[in-house]
């Protein structure tokens, strides 16, 4: 049995007040949304295509409107269990948005895709009661279902699935390219994603990759699939053809800079923008043509309007929409009163220069300048880090460097500090971790002091170089366990215990040496820096 009535012509007359004021809530929430993402769109260039969305969600929902199918959802039991199912979804997507944004600020990648998701889930409840038979507004089809998902299309990526995609994406790039060259006869040697040439070396980076054209490519194939494509199987063939495309183009794009770079050519600057620009602006072109060559309208199918089938009032679908309105602001409200700091005075940054010695008898001591180049990416500017060096005894240095980072009250949330340990940025700097991450922690203890616990690890460089790291996180006063920034369970469970907790101060201690810590617990400068430590919580 259909959940949809047959195609009756949509309603005339002025659509009665419930209908026009869930349709200014659908739309001040779009608003709202779009207003969160534009910084997104302004600053991130795999979003760029972001700032059509508002005008793309309006375009499609006057052409489902005039081009039909007018399909209408029957009011039964089943179209009232779907407007529920997708209400409640809404209102549980918001509520893990929230509890990530406590931990992680709302501006945050995953927080704006969960956000995408409570937009979408509230946008298809508005259309369950707007495609009623009963009002016959907005028809339920599929141009009208493409401007709603649209949506999560211009919503960043989760950081963790971006970086998977991205390195996915490069090392397929620059498998291929590499292919081609040693196929035509071009000496080339791939060393990671650096290619090699006889003259040069290209980098297939993450603008490289393909992220930007499969993004905004599988954007466009929606959209053209649902403007000018009527038939599912044609529509099926359009979408699957878009990130086909936007990858085999990109594909060309990197190996004619690389053959550009081997004929001499500087491939940066102006080659490498223009042809980025080049290669979106003809994969919409051909996924245009395709479109229009797969299927092209003649007319518009709807029918004239008529009055509605039945002027029964719509009680139940107008109540639950009300009642997940209503319950999603109240837990908007939670959220942001338990989110804001007391007020209080904000109090003295710590000297972190008087918790690391700047002399040690029989060490050499270096403290390099140019850390606040990270203090946006950090966001604080209280960090030291010194570099203790004396000769070994059987030979050799023995190494060992100290870093500090501090945060006062409320500057940033626990889960920001978490993802900048070494887990997260040493292997971008050419480190390779020799151990699993969170599954060997190594109390490290000196005679006298009690420590907490420290999380170890062991890297080891391109060099055969090798660095064992002890690192701690402390929060109001105390070290607090390591979550894996990039694990969601862990970020949830995070949000859960500290999302709402940002009175702490914090700091982040980091220790490094090239040598074991039995070697180093006798040491009397190691015994000064933690005991100067233990006065801020280790």
């Amino acid at each position: 049995m259909s959940p949809f009535s047959r195609e009756l012509p949509m309603s005339s007359g002025r659509p009665p007040a419930g209908a026009l004021a869930i349709g200014f809530v659908l739309a001040g929430l779009s608003a709202v949304y779009g207003g969160l993402l534009w910084p997104e769109w302004r600053h991130n260039p795999d979003l760029s295509h972001g700032f059509f969305a508002p005008v793309i969600f309006g375009f499609l929902l006057w052409e489902s409107r005039r081009l039909g199918p007018l399909r209408w959802l029957k009011p039964d039991l089943l179209s009232t269990v779907l407007l529920l199912v997708v209400l409640t979804g809404g209102f549980a997507l918001f509520a893990l948005a929230g509890l990530f944004a406590a931990s992680l600020a709302w501006s945050h990648a995953l927080v704006l895709f969960l956000l995408a998701g409570t937009l979408a889930c509230f946008l298809l409840g508005g259309l369950c009661i707007l495609a009623d038979e009963r009002l016959r507004i907005l028809p339920f089809n599929w141009i009208t279902l493409t401007a709603i998902f649209l949506w999560v299309l211009v919503a960043p990526v989760p950081n963790g699935t971006y970086s998977r995609l991205t390195l996915a994406l490069q090392g397929g790039v620059t498998d291929g390219v590499m292919a081609v060259l040693q196929f035509i006869g071009v000496p080339a040697r791939q060393h990671g994603n650096v290619i090699e040439l006889a003259r040069t070396s290209v980098g297939v980076e993450e603008a490289c990759s393909g992220v930007r054209s499969l993004i905004s490519c599988v954007f466009a194939g929606f959209f053209f699939a649902a403007w000018q494509v009527r038939r599912p199987l044609r529509r099926l063939v359009l979408i699957v053809a878009a990130p086909v495309l936007a990858l085999g183009m990109n594909f060309l794009r990197s190996l004619l800079l690389t053959l550009l770079a081997n004929s001499g050519t500087d491939i940066g600057g102006s080659w490498h923008d223009a042809t980025g620009f080049a290669i979106l602006a003809v994969t919409a072109a051909i996924l245009a043509g395709l479109a229009i060559k797969l299927e092209s309208k003649t007319a518009p199918l709807a029918a004239p309007a008529t009055a509605p089938v039945s002027s029964t009032p719509l009680r139940w679908p107008y109540r639950l929409f009300w009642t997940g309105s209503i319950l999603t602001l109240a837990l908007a409200s939670f959220f942001y009163f338990n989110s804001r700091l007391a007020a209080q005075p904000a109090p003295a940054a710590p000297e972190l220069t008087k918790l690391l010695p700047a002399e040690a008898a029989g060490w050499r001591v270096t403290t390099p300048d140019d850390l606040y180049q990270f203090s946006g990416v950090l966001q604080t500017t209280h960090l030291l880090q010194r570099t203790y060096e004396r000769p070994a005894t059987n030979g050799g240095l023995v190494e060992l460097t100290v870093y500090l980072a501090y945060w006062a009250p409320g500057q940033t949330t626990v889960s920001r500090v978490a993802s900048h340990t070494p887990d997260a940025c040493w292997p971008g700097s050419g480190w390779i971790p020799q151990t699993v991450i969170g599954t060997r922690i190594q109390a490290a203890t000196l005679a006298g002091l009690e420590l907490s616990p420290a999380e170890y690890r062991f890297f080891r460089n391109e060099r055969g170089y090798a660095q064992n790291i002890w690192f701690w996180h402390i929060f109001d006063g105390r070290v607090i366990d390591y979550h894996d920034p990039y694990s969601l369970p862990a970020l949830l469970r995070s949000a859960l215990q500290y999302g709402f907790r940002r009175q702490g101060s914090q700091y982040f201690i980091r220790i490094s040496s090239n040598r074991a810590w039995d070697e180093l617990a006798p040491e009397p400068l190691l015994r000064e820096i933690l005991t100067n430590l233990d006065h801020v919580g280790l």
